[in-house]
């Protein structure tokens, strides 16, 4: 049986590779094109957060990374008739790898040794950054830097992270209560338009 950090990885790998595929859809990219897309969307945060980590790429260890994220392509091919065409299955897969990867990314950090702060940090971008290099590659405005709430629901989850470890808190509740956190925090900011003020430039 599977631990949970090792669904995380897994089910987080498959949910924004999916959400990345689907993106790639509607930018009519052929089946190799999405299949990158989807790849780079999956492991693009925990690439860069294992560089700043000095640490040997996840993905390099194990290619089921990459064997997962064709699942998700061929996913997305047997089903796109209800994949494709729901408008809101981008969303909700998105925020679905968002939750689970950020306690991918603080479990990581934090079996290394490094402190809280950084944890919190380097969940931030494994939840966060692959979706960026992901609307970068399809020629979109970063996620990250529009005034939907994203990034901050990632430091959020790294917050009760921290306040369930305090309280002592069995690991995989953690675990369970920030992936959870992280999700509803996203669909609640989305439903009744919870954003950052934007930064306006002179007038």
């Amino acid at each position: 049986m599977i631990d949970f950090i090792t669904f995380c990885n897994y089910a987080g790998t498959f949910a924004f590779a999916i959400s990345g595929i689907r993106l790639a859809s509607a930018k009519q990219f052929d089946w190799f094109g999405a299949y990158v897309v989807g790849v780079v969307t999956a492991i693009g945060g925990g690439t860069i957060r294992d560089i700043m980590l000095n640490k040997t790429l996840f993905w390099l260890e194990d290619a089921s990374y990459l064997i997962v994220s064709g699942l998700a392509l061929l996913f997305v091919l047997v089903f796109r008739k209800y994949v494709i065409k729901l408008n809101n299955t981008f969303f909700i897969f998105d925020a679905i790898g968002l939750g689970l990867f950020v306690v991918a990314g603080l479990d990581r950090t934090l079996a290394l040794g490094h402190p809280f702060w950084v944890a919190i940090i380097m969940g931030t971008i494994t939840g966060s950054f692959g979706g960026m290099i992901r609307d970068i590659l399809i020629n979109e405005v970063p996620l990250i830097f529009r005034k939907d709430i994203y990034a901050l629901t990632c430091v959020l989850g790294g917050c009760i992270y921290y306040i369930c470890h305090r309280l002592n808190v069995t690991p995989v509740v953690t675990q369970v209560v920030t992936a959870i956190s992280v999700l509803a925090a996203r669909l609640i900011a989305v439903k009744y338009h919870i954003s950052v003020p934007i930064l306006k430039g002179d007038e």
